[in-house]
């Protein structure tokens, strides 16, 4: 019996021998691939941070050069402004049905061309704003979901709810000269003129969208349903607003909150409207903190719920009238041309005045400039090598002309 055991932990102990090489053969093995998914993670990271410096570094550039030549860039968009402008409204009452394409043609190339410039005056978190979020949804549904009529209704909510009111609300300004103010006003009046022509003069995609094998139909099926209208034109809209609204906070004020703390000058809609109610003292001030001041950020979020529900609300009786709609077209396109009107005559003579001051500022030195600098020269002069009193009074002169020069 005890020569049976022996022979038998002879024979177990090869096997416990080769087991335990090969279990350290594979741990071995894991531990080699973990490195190398480390060292590929690692190399990743390190060229999209070097991807990162490139775009930003060439942003830089090239709003530093648009600066440079402002005044001719203003004169080029303000010419190709109208003249587009023009012919948006001839293709309009010519072929409704293709504005859809000119709308999203002029996203494709401007909002890019936003991203470059905001990125380098430090305003791109503008780009996570509701107006982004939601034409990125429009660009989905027109050129991927064109006859899903849910997802119809849904972008009409948005169009003629939130991003339309906010034209009029923010003063948005229709100015042809200046490319950042009136890329602001299409991204909001361009949706809706799109959604219009759909929902009114544009018989092909009603007709399209109506269920496959179903005959066509002569009115829109939830016109009389007040409930399948109240849920997607309401409901389904405010779940996707919220939903946008619980990113943004991550975004903004969890994930990337560090960030905006260590540098003050990146702006966000919410510290860009904070600032102007604050100077101005108005309403919206005053109703952020009503709360106290620490939670301005609270009632900013809350203010900007009730402006959406109830702006998304107002758009049942707007899908359901075209007179209504119509109206509507004009008080935006109205609104928008008055407020441009407003910033030409009154806030453009006095930026160009501040603009003048601080060049005259930068190129002329003030008087306490040209006192410092005398009084340094000739006192450098005489620590560097004895001068007679003739060169020092030359080498004086000559720092004054320098100054006044």
């Amino acid at each position: 019996m005890s020569n049976g055991d022996e022979s038998m932990e002879e024979y177990l102990e090869p096997v416990e021998e080769a087991n335990g090489h090969s279990f350290y053969r594979v741990k071995q093995r894991i531990k080699d691939r973990s490195k190398k998914v480390a060292q590929t993670k690692e190399i990743f990271s390190k060229q999209a941070e070097q991807t990162k410096e490139i775009l930003s570094k060439q942003a830089g550039k090239i709003a530093k050069q648009a600066e440079e030549h402002e005044k001719f860039i203003n004169k080029v968009t303000h010419l190709v402004g109208v003249l587009g402008f023009g012919g948006f409204c001839f293709l309009l009452g010519a072929r409704p049905q293709d504005t859809r394409y000119v709308y999203c043609l002029f996203y494709f190339i401007f909002v890019p061309l936003r991203w470059i410039y905001y990125r380098y005056k430090k305003w791109h978190y503008y780009l996570l704003d509701f107006c982004y979020y939601a034409n990125t949804i429009f660009l989905v549904d027109l050129l991927l979901y064109p006859r899903n009529e849910k997802f119809f209704m849904v972008c009409f909510s948005f169009a003629e709810g939130p991003l339309a009111w906010a034209l009029i609300v923010w003063r948005c300004s229709l100015v042809f000269s200046s490319l950042d103010k009136l890329v602001s006003v299409l991204i909001h009046l361009l949706p809706g003129l799109v959604f219009f022509t759909i929902r009114w003069w544009d018989p092909t995609t009603f007709a399209a969208m109506h269920p496959e094998g179903s005959s066509a139909r002569a009115s829109w099926p939830y016109v009389e349903s007040k409930t399948y209208l109240w849920t997607w034109l309401f409901l389904v809209p405010l779940v996707a607003y919220s939903l946008w609204q619980a990113l943004y906070f991550l975004i903004v004020n969890v994930l990337r909150r560090q960030r905006l703390l260590r540098d003050p000058e990146v702006m966000t809609s919410y510290r860009e409207l904070s600032k102007k109610a604050q100077k101005a003292n108005n309403m919206w001030w005053r109703l952020s903190g009503v709360l106290g001041d620490q939670n301005r950020l609270f009632m900013y979020i809350l203010l900007q719920a009730i402006f959406t529900v109830a702006t998304m609300a107002l758009t049942v009786p707007i899908f359901l009238s075209y007179e209504l709609h119509v109206s509507f077209q004009i008080l935006k396109v109205c609104t928008s041309v008055w407020n441009g009107g407003s910033f030409l005559l009154e806030v453009m003579p006095r930026q160009v005045i501040l603009k003048e001051k601080k060049k005259k500022a930068v190129v002329e030195p003030t008087d306490a400039q040209v006192e410092q600098t005398l009084e340094v020269q000739p006192t450098k002069i005489q620590l560097d090598q004895p001068l007679d009193h003739d060169a020092a009074a030359s080498t004086s002169v000559e720092a004054s002309q320098t100054c006044q020069s």
